[in-house]
Order: structure tokens, then sequence, then C-alpha cells
């Protein structure tokens, strides 16, 4: 008995080895890399980024796009700045795809270490309870797919809580990848844009502007996808209310 014990607890630990990995990395990251992947950073490497880019097209995307993962994956500091650099070394497009799919994958990443980590077993229990915890995941339950597309459009929602929450709440992996992916597309896009204007910002020797997405030409049309997406929630809370 106490052998099963030892094994299950064993068994646990070493499902939970991936996320614990992640969450040492990321602090790890905070304190080491801030100064590596910086706008200064970008703005002091631009002539030889884009020279290495001119020279080496492919390698140059597949190794941005293989960073961006790993940026994203481990949560380090800098997701921003890449996407930027997404713009800057390749446009709007194809670097909007490039940011999106790097982004899509490391996030993909993190929701598979919570799921196999702890989101399994919490999920399991949450179904087995009773009282409010119980209604509050039959309600995500029934409206996953406008819960997932919310957290990823409000520019509130931290990215990665946004990766952990769905992992806890026993989302499947097809709805986590496609509500990713086209849920950071505005954002997406909105950053990758700014990054593509960079070579003028450098020229006047001036920041960019990151908080372009709070603006109300930026922000008012996100606001508006995050209402289509509640619409449905709306419809099922009204519909149950009048049924009642």
């Amino acid at each position: 008995m106490m052998r099963d014990t030892e094994q299950a607890s064993q068994s646990g630990l070493v499902k939970k080895l991936p996320m614990i990995l992640i969450l040492l990395i990321a602090v790890l990251g905070a304190f080491t890399l801030r100064d590596y992947l910086s706008f200064e950073a970008l703005s002091d490497n631009r002539d030889r980024l884009i020279a290495f880019r001119d020279s080496h097209y492919v390698l140059t995307a597949l190794a941005f796009i293989g960073l961006y993962i790993i940026i994203v994956g481990f949560s380090l500091p800098g997701a921003t700045i890449a996407t930027l650099t997404g713009g800057f070394l390749f446009g709007v497009f194809p670097g909007a795809l490039f940011n999106i799919t790097a982004a899509t994958i490391g996030a993909t990443g993190i929701f598979l270490a919570a799921q196999w980590g702890m989101g399994e077993k919490l999920s399991a229990r949450m179904d087995a309870s009773e009282g409010t915890v119980k209604k509050i995941k039959d309600g995500i339950d029934a409206n996953q797919w406008s819960m997932l597309f919310l957290i990823r459009l409000v520019p509130a929602v931290p990215f990665f809580v946004a990766n952990i929450i769905p992992a806890l709440v026993g989302v499947s992996l097809y709805r986590f990848v496609v509500s990713t992916f086209f849920g950071i597309i505005p954002g997406g896009v909105v950053y990758t844009s700014v990054g593509a204007g960079l070579g003028e910002v450098f020229e006047r020797g001036e920041t960019p502007n990151l908080g372009i997405i709070f603006e109300p030409q930026i922000l008012l049309p996100i606001l508006g996808l995050c209402a289509l997406a509640a619409l449905p929630i709306l419809i099922k809370s009204f519909s149950k209310s009048k049924d009642v």
C-alpha cells in the first residue's frame, strides 16, 4: 500500500516537472535576459539583422520562429520585442504569420505542460464537485469557444494566464490551438505593423508606441470582437432566464 502511494507521488511529481521547469526558466530569464531582449538591443543590432536576413532569408525566418517559440514557451521577457522584430525583419506579412504561428506553438507548450501536470486531475475534481465550483465548470464547458476567444481578445488578460486557465478546466488541445491562433490575430497584426515601421522610428531616434493597442481606433474594433465573442454567452443566459 505504501509502495503504491510512493509510486503515485513520484508519478505526480514527474508530471509536474515540465511546468516546474518552465517556471524556473521564466524566473531566471526575467533576471538574466531582460537586457538582451529589449528595444535597445534591437536598435543596436538592426543593421546586422537586416544584413543577415538579406543573405539568409529562410534561415533567418526559421531561427526567428524558433527563438520566438522558446520565448513564449518558457515565458521569457521580450515577447513584445520579438513581435516587433518579426514586423521589422519580415514586414506585416509574412511577419504577422510568423509571429502568430510561433506564439501559438509556444502557448501550446505551456498549455500541455499545465494540462499534464495538474489540469486533468483538477478538471476531474471540478466535474465531481458540487455547488458553485461545479456551476462555474459547467458554465465554462457550455461556452468554451466564446470564453477562449474572449480571454485572447481582451488586452488586459496576461498571455501566460490565458494559456494556463484552459488547461485547468479541461479544454481540448484542438480548441485551445484554434482559439489561440485566431484569437491573437488582432493584437499580433497591430504589433507586427508597429514593428514594420521601426525603420523610421530608429532614424528619428525614438521608441515605438507600444500602447497603440489601447488607442480608440485600435481598441474599439477589438472590443467589438470581444462583444461578438460574448454574444453566445449572453444569448444562452437570456434564454435560460426566460425559461425560468
